[in-house]
């Protein structure tokens, strides 16, 4: 998913015609463009396996349903359920995000019948010994970041804007991040990740988009790498679909323990 998830990490470019005179302005006006092209998409069901690979390149699997709701007032809200492996059935992840705010996370632990809330100190940590911090799975509102367009560059082929964004919360487990967004179709091809020491901790790459209803591109396939373990994380989306009647009472505390 783009929006919300991280995954998410979704920024697009405006046609720059002279409105944004700085780079802090330009990349801003990116981002806000982004923001707007995202917006309709009401709710989204998909199926995800989540594959991790260690520094030998060993492999475990995991299996997901993630479902997300639109929240135009506010940061939209996710919920991604484990199916696979068995001893991690059933366990579930709510995020509500928000504009203006540190966003909030529950995590459901079936084997202890308890449902945690994420920390904001925790929320750079792991989420279930994968490359993806519990912060790269919430909605990334334009609030929640300053933005500096930095330059026009060529990846894969597409002509691309390069933008910084720098998260506002203080406890963000990066200090920025770098993203490259292809100007013809507005989708994120890859993000540059730096860890609080300013050093390059994770890249992810985007792939694979697919057009649905004829406006929501979503990328099929994300692979966060950890350079500094040398580790691995690959989301395999699938079975997606939009507008499927979820609502707000499916996003609730109380929901993640029926999230089955």
């Amino acid at each position: 998913m783009v929006k919300p998830l991280v995954l998410g990490l979704i920024f697009a470019a405006l046609p720059l015609s002279g409105l944004a005179e700085t780079p802090e302005e330009k990349g801003l006006a990116i981002a806000k463009e982004a923001d707007i092209r995202g917006e309709g998409f009401v709710d989204s069901i998909s199926t995800m396996e989540m594959v991790l690979k260690n520094k030998r390149g060993d492999e475990s699997r995991r299996r997901l349903r993630v479902r997300a709701l639109e929240n135009p007032a506010d940061g939209d809200l996710s919920l991604m359920i484990f199916d696979t492996p068995r001893d991690q059935k059933g366990t579930a992840l709510l995020t509500h995000s928000h504009k203006d705010r540190s966003d909030d996370q529950w995590l459901y632990l079936p084997a202890l019948k308890r449902v945690k809330k994420i920390a904001s100190k925790n929320k750079s940590g792991p989420f279930v010994g994968s490359e993806f911090a519990f912060e790269d799975l919430s909605s990334q509102e334009v609030e929640k970041y300053g933005y500096k367009w930095l330059r026009d560059e060529e990846l894969d082929g597409k002509e691309c804007f390069v933008m910084e964004r720098y998260p506002v919360d203080k406890n963000s487990g990066y200090t920025r991040h770098v993203a490259w967004m292809d100007k013809a179709e507005y989708r994120t091809l890859k993000v540059d990740f730096y860890d609080r020491k300013k050093s390059l901790l994770k890249t992810l790459i985007m792939s694979e988009y697919e057009l649905y209803s004829e406006k929501f591109w979503r990328p099929l396939n994300m692979t966060m790498k950890n350079h500094q373990t040398g580790k691995s994380t690959e989301l395999l989306f699938s079975e997606m679909a939009f507008s499927t009647g979820l609502k707000e009472s499916d996003f609730t505390k109380n929901s993640l323990k029926r999230a089955r």
